[in-house]
């Protein structure tokens, strides 16, 4: 009986209960997204967010990419040792004092003779006032530099009189990325993040050697011009 008595005695109605309201939560705002689709190339099953029409295209504009130095980066571009097109060790502090810009290149891609062209004449205009052009070549991108390094110096310095340093062939992405590349990636997250998104990706270095701008493959040399003016007069 007394077990009885305490839980009448603690008893609470039901309708108490019933009573009680919650505020329905606002429903997420949608998103829309070309950028996830199934015919997109960089589809994946588990990524569904959808942007709307003003959010950033892949190459929608001459240059989209902001420079966001990472504070865990403290090297410079003159901190790393690379191969040339021969196979011989450069180290990039004999560039201290340049402006460079640095480029991912293919000779089979329908990027390749704008910007082999115009980067050779960039090069011829302001090599003596200070600009240094690296150029890396790269098959990683539709198997588009399948050559061997010696293909790729005949290649470059015959059809297009390239006088710029052209490197040993390279990653850019992926476990195999070359160290100076990940240095490049991890000063200047593009877009989507460190991943480089196709030939003929462009980074300008100032003359302390830091990762200044980065550009995307349909931003052509001649439009990076004025910027490379204004690190040349600094």
């Amino acid at each position: 009986m007394s077990s009885m008595a305490s839980s009448t005695a603690f008893f609470t109605p039901l309708h108490d209960f019933t009573q009680a309201r919650t505020t329905p939560s606002p429903p997420l705002p949608f998103i829309k997204s070309s950028f996830a689709s199934s015919k997109s190339t960089f589809f994946h099953p588990a990524l569904s967010l959808q942007t709307s029409s003003n959010f950033p295209r892949l190459f929608g504009k001459p240059k989209f990419f902001s420079v966001h130095a990472r504070a865990a980066t403290e090297k410079t571009i003159y901190d790393f040792t690379v191969k040339d097109i021969d196979r011989k060790d450069v180290s990039l502090s004999k560039f201290k004092g340049k402006v460079l810009l640095i480029v991912n290149v293919a000779s089979r891609c329908g990027l390749t003779s704008s910007n082999y062209s115009e980067l050779s004449r960039l090069y011829e205009k302001y090599k003596n006032q200070g600009l240094e052009i690296l150029a890396f070549p790269c098959n990683q991108f539709g198997m588009q530099e399948p050559g061997s390094n010696e293909d790729i110096k005949q290649f470059a310095c015959t059809r297009y009189k390239a006088e710029f340093p052209i490197f040993d062939k390279v990653d850019v992405n992926g476990p195999f990325t070359t160290p100076v590349y990940q240095f490049l990636k991890s000063s200047a997250g593009g877009f989507l993040g460190d991943l480089i998104k196709w030939n003929f990706e462009k980074f300008l270095v100032d003359k302390n050697g830091k990762v200044i701008e980065r550009y995307p493959p349909t931003t052509s040399p001649f439009q990076i011009e004025k910027d490379i003016q204004k690190l040349l007069a600094a």
